[in-house]
């Protein structure tokens, strides 16, 4: 607040104090004052300058997130629309034990429609709850859930590990069959 106060007597007034005595502006020694400027900037210990991100905002110890490798990579007109256009996605899970499956909407992330071979209702009714006929079951049951909440159409994209073919077939079959159209998109 004293440098603040001195400089503005140095840059208004043609005189300046000087312990008791008033000098005139030009036997003020002015090397002292820095003018609100740093002449030498403190270094970190470690020299956390030295590492920081390429827009110079976060220092080497936050995590970066992954760049692209090309910025200013056109985005199609399909990739931008199509989870508008088809906004729901069939999630299918098979394991050894159960099999579930679910109609989810791709822009908020929530379930419409989930049918699974654990609920009680359906685990009493069924021999075996991870087999051909369990995954029929399931197509039908989720295709008239999807029903009641008015969804009529889904897309379907197997993970790298699965095939199209066995169970996952037979219950997107089943959802086809009872009349929900999945567009089935394999790579």
């Amino acid at each position: 607040m004293l440098k603040q106060a001195i400089g503005r007597i140095f840059r208004t007034g043609v005189y300046a104090c000087e312990g008791n005595r008033v000098l005139p502006w030009i036997y003020v020694p002015s090397s002292f004052f820095h003018h609100g400027q740093a002449h030498m900037a403190p270094r970190s210990f470690f020299g956390v300058e030295d590492f920081l991100d390429d827009d110079n905002s976060r220092p080497y110890t936050y995590q970066k997130g992954k760049k692209s490798k090309n910025p200013n990579k056109h985005i199609s007109f399909k990739q931008r629309t199509i989870a508008y256009m088809e906004p729901f996605t069939l999630d299918v899970f098979i394991s050894k034990r159960f099999v579930s499956a679910s109609l989810t909407h791709r822009v908020t992330s929530k379930q419409v429609a989930v049918a699974g071979t654990n609920s009680k209702d359906i685990k009493a009714v069924l021999r075996s709850r991870s087999d051909i006929p369990a995954c029929i079951a399931i197509g039908r049951i989720l295709a008239e859930r999807a029903k009641e909440a008015d969804v009529y159409t889904g897309s379907y994209t197997p993970r790298d590990r699965d095939k199209f073919e066995g169970k996952i077939r037979a219950l997107v079959q089943s959802l086809i069959d009872n009349g929900i159209d999945i567009k089935v998109y394999l790579d």
